[in-house]
């Protein structure tokens, strides 16, 4: 008999296990069964947003430092004859070089060329008139602008010191801000262009633009021996998918037997489809060139607003 209601009592406890459980405290309503087909619900996430690139805005150009105007004399210069050739007066030219002698004006005499009439300041000769193409502006992700203007040499002699006076003016023809920008290269060859570029910083408003003149501008006479002659050769361009970077590679090649290249500058320049100007980088080169020798070079250029289109590139080399 006990035995029996041993097994009953046994049977009813298994019953109770397997029944429905009662909700335990804090778990809320009963769920209801789970299948392992049931669809499960998704968690809730962000939704992606893609970033675009941002181009960094002051360190893919670097600007020299303006610097006074001077000019090396070589053999055969006057002092009469460079202060025509600046259109200075004789007398403006000696007091801005004091010590040096009209009558003894060794090669190699580096001398100051001072603004007509006054030998106060930093000199500002007589510009040549050159064409300015365009100037126009992009901006930047800190609510800056980049400008550049673009300057071609119609003369046969190369051009020096060339730079610009930039005016940024707003939709209202208000002055915003006004600033002078030299030129990447010291010189720029007959029947070429190369941009002269200059940073405003925020807040530039919406709709400002830009106007460019020239500033200064000086031609070089055939017989200069400042500069060496020097040719880009296997020169590669290479443009990503997206057209905000190209990469530029070759060899510069020194066209002077006896003379050692000590600088070697090459200037990148990019424009867009449309043919502005939007990037530009200098490369420098870290070691001299040996008179008909040869150097690699390879440098990057970042837009600076629409895709790179196409790469222009210019070279100096000072001995």
């Amino acid at each position: 008999m006990r035995r029996l209601v041993f097994l009953i009592a046994l049977f009813w406890g298994l019953a109770a296990c397997g029944g429905k459980p009662a909700p335990s405290e804090g778990n809320g309503p009963d769920p209801g069964p789970v299948t392992p087909f049931s669809t499960p619900y998704p968690y809730q996430t962000a939704t992606p947003i893609l970033t675009p690139t941002l181009i960094p805005p002051l360190t893919e150009i670097v600007l020299p430092t303006p610097t006074p105007f001077t000019y090396t004399v070589v053999a055969g210069d006057t002092l009469s004859g460079i202060a025509a050739r600046f259109n200075v007066s004789l007398n403006d030219l000696v007091a801005a070089n004091p010590g040096i002698s009209p009558n003894a004006l060794p090669v190699g005499t580096i001398l100051n060329i001072p603004l007509s009439g006054d030998t106060s300041g930093e000199p500002t000769p007589t510009p040549v008139p050159l064409t300015i193409l365009q100037a126009r502006c992009w901006p930047t992700v800190e609510g800056g602008s980049w400008c550049f203007a673009l300057v071609r040499n119609d003369y046969a002699e190369t051009i020096e010191n060339l730079s610009v006076q930039f005016t940024l003016l707003a939709g209202t023809g208000q002055e915003i801000g006004s600033q002078a920008a030299f030129g990447l290269l010291n010189i720029l060859p007959a029947g070429r262009t190369m941009p002269v570029a200059a940073y405003f910083p925020a807040p530039v408003p919406v709709g400002a633009a830009p106007r460019a003149r020239i500033l200064t501008a000086i031609r070089l006479p055939a017989d200069d021996a400042r500069y060496l002659p020097i040719v880009l050769q296997n020169t590669l361009v290479s443009v990503d998918w997206a057209g905000r970077t190209a990469r530029v590679t070759g060899q510069a090649a020194s066209l002077t037997l006896d003379e050692q290249v000590n600088t070697l500058w090459i200037l990148g320049v990019a424009y867009d489809a449309h043919g502005n100007v939007v990037g530009l980088r200098r490369w420098e080169s870290s070691t001299p060139v040996a008179g008909g020798g040869s150097v690699p070079f390879d440098l990057t250029i970042s837009s600076l607003g629409p895709p790179i289109d196409r790469v222009d590139l210019l070279v100096e080399a000072r001995p």
